[in-house]
């Protein structure tokens, strides 16, 4: 039986990708902050779920990934979707410096602590749910794009450090634009707004075919795909915000 864990599995894309993987036969272990939530889902299907409450910007994060990791048994697959995001064009300090502490250094404590796993092990799939933010600095959410463009590059980095130690560690990073969940639950209205439950399809069967890089959906690839062909001196001009 394959097993993964899955990190931000409370709510939101980590939580359908987590119902997906069950449906599909996986044993899975569960991680996220709200302790209730991760043991309402776990009683869904206790014979196959294993939870561990976590906060990834804590220094116990990893003993606790290691802790679950235990439980279940092992671990083929990696998959973190906890991340926070905000509009924040006042520049609010507090809000910058909290989205890099969770998108920045806690990706960083959970990532490579899969990753020295799967070293070990010698082999593994490292997935993770990033941004099309990532693409250009938005000036609507600065720190929110560039923890994104961190991540992105972050997994192209260790990409190419498993293939310098010739490491059979396999790596998707999922690229989505707006998803209706909670992080986008605060009264604005976002443009090519995407069902949960359909991107969450969309990620296991990215997770199944081992895609490398996956932009969620069609149309956000097509607006990806020119917003790369921006010059630097037309994109400060442009007006990119959510009413």
């Amino acid at each position: 039986m394959k097993r993964a864990i899955i990190i931000g599995a409370t709510s939101g894309i980590g939580k359908e990708v987590a119902k997906g993987l069950l449906l599909q036969g996986w044993k899975i272990g569960i991680a996220g902050r709200r302790k209730n939530a991760l043991n309402a889902f776990r009683m869904t299907a206790p014979d196959n779920i294993e939870m561990e409450a976590l906060d990834v910007t804590q220094e116990d994060a990893t003993e606790k990934l290691h802790s679950l990791i235990e439980k279940l048994g092992g671990m083929d697959l990696f998959f973190l979707s906890s991340g926070i995001g905000h509009q924040n064009m006042e520049l609010n300090t507090d809000i910058e410096l909290n989205t890099a502490r969770t998108n920045v250094e806690g990706f960083i404590r959970m990532v490579t602590a899969a990753f020295q796993y799967f070293r070990q092990q010698g082999s593994g799939h490292l997935a993770i749910i990033s941004s099309i933010a990532g693409t250009k600095g938005l000036g609507v959410a600065p720190a929110y794009s560039a923890t994104k463009r961190f991540q992105n590059t972050y997994i192209d980095a260790l990409e190419q450090l498993s293939n310098m130690q010739k490491l059979n560690i396999r790596f998707t990073d999922i690229r989505p634009g707006f998803v209706a969940t909670d992080l986008l639950n605060d009264g604005k209205r976002y443009p090519l707004l995407m069902d949960v439950n359909k991107v969450g399809a969309h990620v296991v069967r990215a997770l199944n075919h081992n895609r490398r890089v996956v932009v969620i959906d069609w149309r956000y690839a097509v607006i990806v795909f020119f917003w790369r062909m921006i010059p630097r001196w037309l994109w400060k001009r442009l007006l990119i915000k959510t009413k």
